[in-house]
């Protein structure tokens, strides 16, 4: 797992920048605490920052070059099959001079240029550099694991795998607002886009190819678009899955570098730590829970259990509001652009304490998004096939409006949760997704927007983003809904967190789920063989019913989540006073101070809602605002 940067300049004004190569390697340190390297020649400037896992030794650095000195690598990721296809490549002459799958890749590369993507089963981000037609090549992979941000214009090309090492360079900070309109209803903001008009994300499974002044993109891997007609007997179906992931958790074993598993307690981390256990006699597992108030969130005992009924060498961190306060501005000051999923909070704390035993972790990520396993993809499956339950929610719309709903309480947790489904289920399919997918409906993030804000806005350029996101909407089954998730939610929300609190850590995560085959095989299925009513993730559940405790499908799934409603009351309380004071908005610009107040009130009130997580997005959003743009402007005055 590394940190990579880069500058092709197309001219004077351009080959100025390169002096930044060095500060925008240097910024993400805790990418590559293990070594750092930068070359530069007359156009341009490649940097890496190492966290060492496969082959430590001083000849896996990078930048890395062939043995012509015409190809150059910066990589960050892991390819699992490298050594299948080190064996291959030797089989054709190719020889080799480091046990690392950084060097597998560059040769692949060499031999079958983007076709070579296509071979690779892993995550990963990188750039090759060709000294002889003076040209990168970039890859993300499948499903967006491994980031990474770009600018591009007349002067120059950069990336990095950080926005904050993008930043170095001195590109352009102006606010895109439709991006901050996007995050102030999702909480997160969605590819290709970011805060800034001028920086873009390379969207998972494309490419890029950069020549003198011009920029040709590609597409590489899509996900299924439907389902097998003639799909395997779910017998056989889930015989299949076993092996799969079998497959993908034994590949995800291989490091030079001590490695565990985040064990939650669930389904889909004890299906990890058992397939993992088989092949690892000496596991660790690692769990963080909560204590006091914030207990109805600790899901540690089932996690205990799991470690016993295979025998892992288990660790438990307990999480108080205290600890939060003492982590907070280290998770926060990690996010490069406005983020506001708070179980990042608590993830930054186990991947802090994970990493003092191991440098590697298996998790349970994707398995959801994958083989719908939330809350919103039964709700979905019930709006599809309504009965007078179903039917009697939606009549009730107005009395779930009236009563207390809230997420830390499990009586009106389940009472927001019949007011969204009411509020939905009336909908046409795209705009039931995002009604659900969102904390807020439009009209009410925009109006958080002071006048001159909104007139910064444009609907139009707002909608052409939001169809995108919806496309696969049109067809109106789970499938598609799940087709959605994984290029919406998984991707923008669930992997930025992981990779941004584990790197802030210097640990690699590994989610086994997510290996291609997995998700490949699992989108051919048809979607009853994932869902059905009252069981979600149906073909894991049967399939791994006789390996894991069968405790653990009598539970209810409560998720990775943080007892916020009540930290902002408290411990937090005098973060979120500072940061939406009147001073501090009204002198900022963006945000009407009366109807930030007006959340404050919903907040403290017996009937806060999804009130919490709003607040949470600009209490977020004004912490990156004071580091990124507040703080940039005072330097940049000095």
């Amino acid at each position: 797992m590394c940190g990579i940067t880069g500058i092709y300049a197309f001219n004077l004004v351009g080959k100025f920048h390169r002096i930044n190569i060095a500060a925008a390697t240097q910024s993400m340190a805790r990418r590559g605490p293990d070594f750092e390297d930068t070359y530069v020649d007359d156009w341009i400037g490649l940097g890496h920052r190492r966290l060492c896992i496969i082959d430590v030794s001083e000849k896996a650095h990078q930048p890395m070059w062939d043995e012509t000195g015409r190809f150059a690598i910066v990589y960050n990721g892991e390819i699992f099959n490298y050594q299948e296809l080190r064996r291959e490549l030797e089989g054709t002459g190719t020889a080799f001079h480091s046990e690392s799958d950084t060097e597998v890749l560059l040769q692949l590369y060499i031999r079958h240029k983007h076709q070579c993507l296509e071979k690779l089963n892993g995550f990963f981000a990188f750039c090759i550099y060709d000294k002889q037609e003076q040209s990168f090549f970039l890859a993300r992979d499948r499903y967006g694991v491994k980031p990474l941000f770009y600018v591009f214009d007349e002067d120059k090309f950069i990336f990095a795998s950080e926005l904050k090492s993008v930043l170095q360079y001195g590109v352009g900070r102006s606010i895109d607002y439709a991006s901050l309109a996007t995050y102030l209803q999702l909480n997160y903001i969605p590819a290709p886009h970011t805060i800034f008009r001028d920086v873009h994300k390379l969207q998972p499974g494309h490419y890029l190819r950069i020549t003198r002044q011009k920029m040709e993109s590609g597409c590489w891997y899509t996900l299924p678009a439907t389902a097998d007609p003639a799909p395997p007997s779910r017998e056989d179906a889930e015989k299949r899955i076993v092996d799969l992931m079998d497959s993908a958790v034994r590949d995800r074993l291989v490091s030079d570098v001590p490695l565990g598993a985040f064990l939650s307690g669930g389904i889909d981390s004890s299906i990890v730590t058992g397939l993992a256990r088989k092949h690892k006699p000496d596991l660790q597992t690692f769990s963080i829970g909560f204590s006091g108030d914030a207990a109805f969130f600790d899901e540690t005992p089932y996690a205990t259990m799991v470690a016993r009924h295979f025998n892992t060498d288990h660790t438990v961190f307990t999480l108080s509001g205290d600890d939060m306060l003492d982590h907070l501005h280290h998770a926060l000051n990690y996010f490069d652009e406005p983020f506001a999923d708070s179980s990042a909070l608590n993830l930054y704390i186990l991947s802090r304490e994970t990493r003092k035993r191991v440098t590697v972790a298996l998790t349970g990520d994707g398995a959801d998004e994958v083989f719908a396993g939330y809350n919103k993809h039964e709700a979905f499956l019930r709006s599809l096939r309504p009965g007078w339950r179903e039917k009697s929610v939606t009549a009730l719309r107005g009395v779930w409006r009236i009563l207390p709903q809230s997420r830390d309480q499990a009586f009106s947790n389940r009472v927001r949760q019949m007011a969204r489904f009411a509020e939905g289920a009336a909908l046409p399919p795209a705009e039931r997704y995002w009604q659900w997918a969102s904390f807020a409906a439009l009209r009410d993030a925009l109006a958080l927007l002071r006048p001159e804000a909104q007139h910064q806005f444009s609907a139009e350029l707002f909608e052409q983003r939001r169809s995108t996101l919806l496309r696969h909407m049109s067809e109106g089954d789970m499938n598609a809904v799940l087709r959605t998730d994984m290029e919406v939610v998984l991707s923008n929300d669930m992997l930025v967190k992981l990779d941004s609190m584990s790197m802030a850590n210097s640990l690699e995560l590994r989610s086994p789920f997510l290996d291609y085959r997995v998700v490949d095989f699992a989108f051919s299925l048809p979607a009853d063989y994932k869902i059905a009513p009252g069981m979600r993730k149906r073909i894991l559940r049967e399939a791994f019913r006789d390996f894991l405790p069968s405790e653990l499908f009598r539970r209810h799934k409560k998720g990775f989540e943080v007892p916020l409603r009540s930290w902002l009351r408290r411990e937090l309380r005098s973060t979120m006073d500072d940061l939406l004071s009147r001073e501090r908005v009204e002198t900022q610009g963006i945000f009407d101070f009366a109807q930030v107040e007006r959340l404050r009130r919903q907040l403290f009130s017996r009937n806060p809602g999804d009130a919490h997580a709003r607040i949470w997005a600009l209490v977020a959003f004004q912490w990156w605002w004071k580091k990124n743009m507040q703080e940039h402007t005072l330097n940049g005055s000095l």
